[in-house]
């Protein structure tokens, strides 16, 4: 593994960012956005950036998920389900990654962007209650998996904004309030996290000395951002959203230029 070591005061400047990045991920998704381009910014190789980052997340995001099932904010089997159909999802994409070209999804994601943006503004309600109970059992079983496999799909493929994504397909496919959406998002988000820790750990791509101060932050970020989302529902995840696609959008924008 390579050699790197950073400086105390990048360190404060990384979990600065990576604490905003737990607040953000924990109620809208999309935190990746904030704390994957700091590890990069610091200098440190590429891989070594995504497993401290893979492991902050991870980290967030477990703590995220317990808050969110304890205040029985997820539908738990629609939560599992989506999870297992995230897994396979993530598995196929990192088979065909290196065969399709990823300018073609950024495309994709730059016209799908606007038209989520301008179906949310235009629905006021979008997300304020739960009429996941209009589904049958069957129908909820499968748009369970299809969103699963889908958006795992996307983060295998892609990645930046995958549970910002999942919260949006949950809650219009599937008719849940935007807190239950958020919430069955983290379980998904927590399937396609720690297959890619692992990887990442097993082969020595994560720098604990950065990983672990930066996963306390995301943490921490994470409870406060939970406990917003828990609190008051729609009318703070709904403008979060709002905010993780247009940094996803001028991310993606910028990768195309540059």
């Amino acid at each position: 593994m390579d050699t790197f070591t950073l400086s105390l005061p990048m360190l404060c400047i990384i979990c600065f960012f990576v604490f905003l990045a737990g607040f953000v991920d924990a109620a809208a998704g999309g935190g990746g956005l904030i704390s994957l381009p700091a590890y990069i910014a610091t200098g440190m190789p590429a891989h070594m950036a995504y497993g401290c980052n893979k492991f902050s997340s991870a980290c967030g995001t477990t703590l995220a998920s317990m808050r969110f099932l304890k205040n029985r904010a997820m539908d738990v089997q629609t939560a599992l389900l989506a999870a297992a159909g995230s897994f396979v999802g993530s598995g196929v994409a990192a088979r065909i990654v290196l065969i399709l070209d990823d300018q073609i999804l950024k495309r994709i994601v730059i016209v799908f962007l606007p038209v989520a943006a301008v179906v949310i503004f235009l629905n006021r309600g979008y997300g304020a209650e739960d009429h996941s109970d209009r589904l049958s059992k069957r129908q909820k079983v499968m748009f369970a998996l299809l969103i699963g496999l889908f958006i795992g799909f996307y983060d295998g493929m892609v990645g930046p904004g995958t549970g910002t994504f999942a919260i949006i397909a949950f809650s219009i496919l599937m008719k849940y309030d935007l807190k239950t959406a958020s919430g069955n998002a983290k379980i998904l988000n927590l399937a396609s996290n720690y297959a890619s820790l692992i990887t990442y750990a097993v082969n020595g791509n994560v720098l604990w000395m950065v990983a672990v101060p930066a996963a306390v932050c995301n943490v921490l970020g994470s409870y406060f951002g939970s406990g917003m989302a828990l609190k008051r529902g729609a009318a703070f995840i709904r403008p979060m959203i709002f905010c993780v696609m247009i940094l996803l959008l001028i991310k993606i924008v910028s990768d195309i230029i540059l």
